[in-house]
Order: C-alpha cells, then sequence, then structure tokens
C-alpha cells in the first residue's frame, strides 16, 4: 500500500530542537507529525524538549528514555530521525536469538520498523558510518542494510554536504532513505539501472544534482546476504568499500562516488549579524590561547606501554575565511577550543566568536529558534547537534514527486 501523500503521518525520533520537523514542514503541510520524542541522557534540565514544545506544543512529543518510549509509538507512514554513530555489533544469545549492545540506539530504531512497518524511513547519521569501525570497515552499515533488508526494505544512501548545495556550513552527513519493497519508488529503482539511479533518477540525484560520472572509478558491488547466514554472521564477517552513494535492492548492495553538481556556496560572511554584538562574544584578552590553539602542533607524549611518539595537528585558519562556508559546527561552539569559529566583526573589525543566531542560521533555522530560555552554551550544543533544515526540506519535496 502506497502513502497517502495528502496525509502523510510522521513519527520524529530524537527530535532534537525540531529540525525534522521544520524541514518537511517546509516542503509541504502534508507531512503531519503525529508523535516525536526527545530525551538527552543524564541531565536533569531537558533544554532541547523544552524548545520544540514551545515551537510546537506538548501534544504527541514525549519526553523519555527511547526504549520505554518506543512501545506508545502510534502507527505512522514515515519514520525519520538523526542517531549517532556507535557500536552495531550483536551477540547470540542461545535460544533468545540474537541482540545488539545494551544502549545502542539503532536496535530501538529497528524495534520500532518491525512493530509499525513505516512505508518511509528517513535516517541521518554521521558519515564514518559508512567506514566504521577501522578493524572492519563497513561493517556497522552493513548491520544496518542487513536489518532493512531482514524488515522487508529497498534503500537508497547518499553523503551530503550542505555547503556544495549552497548553504553556509561544511556539514557532511549521510542521509538513509528506505521504503518497503512493494512501494512504488522500489518497483521504480527494482526496473532502474543502479547507476544511472544514483546520478541521475533516484530520491537524492534529483534533490541534489550530480555530474553524470563517476569519481575515479570508486564503484563497488556486493551482497548483505551471500555466504551470510544471519544477522550474526554479517557482524562478524563482513566487510565492504561503501561510497557517499549507494543503494540495497533485495540483497544486492551497489555503491559509488558521486561529485556533486557545481552551485555557488552561501559564505559565512553572508550569514553574520550586522548590529552591533554584545561585548562577552568578542576575544579581548585572549588571543595569544586562540592563536596557539588554531596552530600547528608537534608535541612529544608517552604511550601507556612507555614507547615516546609525537601529537601533531596542522594550523587552521585564523580567523575563519568570511568568503567561504563555514567549518562543521560542533556542540562545543563557543568554548575556547580549536574547533570554534572565530570570526573578524562586520561593524568593529575585531575578533570575535559566532553568536547563536548566527549559528541557527549555519543550520537554516530561524533567528533565536533556541532563544527559549535555556542557558547560552545549550544554544550552541543543540545546534551543534543539529541538522541543516533546508536539506531535509528538499528531500521531503522530492518524495512528494514520486
Amino acid at each position: 500500500m502506497e502513502v497517502d501523500k495528502n496525509h502523510i503521518k510522521v513519527v520524529e525520533l530524537f527530535a532534537g530542537v525540531g529540525g525534522f520537523r521544520l524541514g518537511l514542514e517546509a516542503a509541504s503541510s502534508n507531512y503531519q507529525t503525529v508523535w516525536a520524542n526527545q530525551w538527552e541522557p543524564g541531565k536533569k534540565s531537558q533544554h532541547a524538549y523544552d524548545c520544540y514544545v514551545r515551537h510546537f506544543g506538548t501534544v504527541n512529543h514525549t519526553n523519555e528514555n527511547i526504549s520505554t518510549a518506543k512501545h506508545s509509538i502510534p502507527k505512522h507512514d514515515f519514520l525519520v530521525g538523526g542517531f549517532p554513530c556507535q557500536d552495531y555489533s550483536v551477540a547470540r544469545t542461545g535460544a533468545a536469538g540474537i541482540e545488539g549492545k545494551k544502549g545502542v540506539l539503532w536496535w530501538d530504531i529497528r524495534d520500532i520498523i518491525e512493530a509499525n512497518h513505516p512505508k518511509w524511513i528517513l535516517l541521518e547519521n554521521v558519515d564514518r558510518l559508512l567506514k566504521s569501525p577501522s578493524n572492519q570497515r563497513g561493517k556497522d552499515f552493513g548491520v544496518m542494510l542487513r536489518c532493512l533488508y531482514d524488515l522487508g526494505y529497498t534503500v537508497e544512501w547518499r553523503v551530503i554536504n550542505a555547503a556544495e548545495y549552497g548553504h553556509a556550513q561544511r556539514r557532511r552527513r549521510i542521509f538513509i532513505f528506505a521504503c518497503k519493497r512493494e512501494s512504488g519508488i522500489a518497483t521504480q529503482l527494482f526496473l532502474n539501472d543502479p547507476v544511472r539511479w544514483l546520478l541521475e533518477d533516484g530520491i537524492f540525484a534529483k534533490a541534489f544534482p550530480v555530474l553524470n560520472t563517476i569519481s575515479k572509478n570508486r564503484q563497488s558491488h556486493t551482497s548483505i546476504s551471500d555466504g551470510l547466514e544471519d544477522l550474526k554472521a554479517v557482524s562478524d564477517r563482513f566487510t565492504a568499500d561503501f561510497y557517499n552513494a549507494g543503494v540495497m535492492i533485495d540483497s544486492k548492495v551497489y555503491s559509488l562516488e558521486t561529485i556533486p553538481e557545481p552551485h555557488t556556496p552561501t559564505t559565512l560572511g553572508s550569514i553574520l549579524e550586522t548590529r552591533a554584538v554584545e561585548e562577552h562574544y568578542f576575544l579581548n584578552g585572549n588571543l595569544e590561547k586562540w592563536q596557539y590553539l588554531k596552530g600547528a602542533k608537534r608535541i612529544p607524549r608517552i604511550k601507556p606501554n612507555g614507547e615516546p611518539y609525537f601529537f601533531a595537528e596542522g594550523s587552521m585558519s585564523f580567523p575563519d575565511s568570511l568568503d567561504l562556508p563555514a567549518r562543521t559546527m560542533l556542540t562545543s561552539e563557543s568554548s575556547v577550543n580549536r574547533s570554534t569559529h572565530v570570526v573578524t566583526d562586520k561593524k568593529s573589525g575585531q575578533l570575535r566568536l559566532l553568536t547563536p543566531i548566527e549559528c541557527e542560521r549555519l543550520n537554516g533555522f530561524p533567528d533565536d529558534w533556541t532563544n527559549t530560555g535555556m542557558p547560552q552554551k545549550f544554544r550552541y550544543f543543540t545546534m551543534g547537534n543539529a541538522l541543516v533544515v533546508p536539506i531535509i526540506q528538499k528531500i521531503g519535496e522530492e518524495l512528494l514527486r514520486r
């Protein structure tokens, strides 16, 4: 049965401050969130949840551990969420079968999919998922694909750098779209050539166009089931080279490296505030500390076994160029550390940190979206955790055209 595109019931997992919902609702009012969950473990104050309900209300939004909340999820068409890259290894448990490590969120997602059978799924993760772990390259993503295969889904994925599609931040994330094997989209893919789908006809190729060529001839074909009797076998033995785009049709996996079509970038300078910025954002007397953090280093250190080595890192632009998109924003943004952005203030010409509003703009959120009473450091934290909202909008628009 196909999704009723006039009324698409969405469930949003690990909702944060609502990036998925903002993007889908910007694409169409036909996307209607029927349930959402946000819970920050180990935190007494739930600032992201409070921000979400300030904008969207408390109806059908829960603030509890997903391992508990998953049992109350209503039936839905479209499951969305961003979640961390963790250890996806599984263990055999005798008569009980196979289970994943406790606390790894993927297994809660799998349970939700198994219980509700959503017609569409859209997940977001860091792009290192494709290569992890280092000692069994591709295993973690292979485990995810096998789970989705066993549950009856066809899968397409793409690594998208927001800056390459006209946005102001070099934020690279993998987006994984899955649909039921009997769906119209899956049928289109089954009848298509996988390479053509990834370069021209697919969900991501239409929303985020690429050149009609494979980068450095990087491509791979593999199977998630041949010689792999169950999920434990995948966890123990599977390895593969996954590139930045790919599909899984039945159990066959095709992957290749795409090259984005050129787009005019949005620069960091273009999103800076033009008003006078408060004094506490300026570096003032800490210049030498910042120069050290941003500079090249070669520091002698000792391994636990007593062996000496050098810790080395290259220099970074200081201050950040206003003529390029921003670097990837982390949850530690604004603290005194190497990854924090430092910019030249447009009004005074002095060096300063980004403001929370500027960080919201880097992710495509409305100004002051997180100005809901949370401490300022958590405004930065939530933006470091967030996705680029217009990326979701583009995907949502393309899905409605299918």
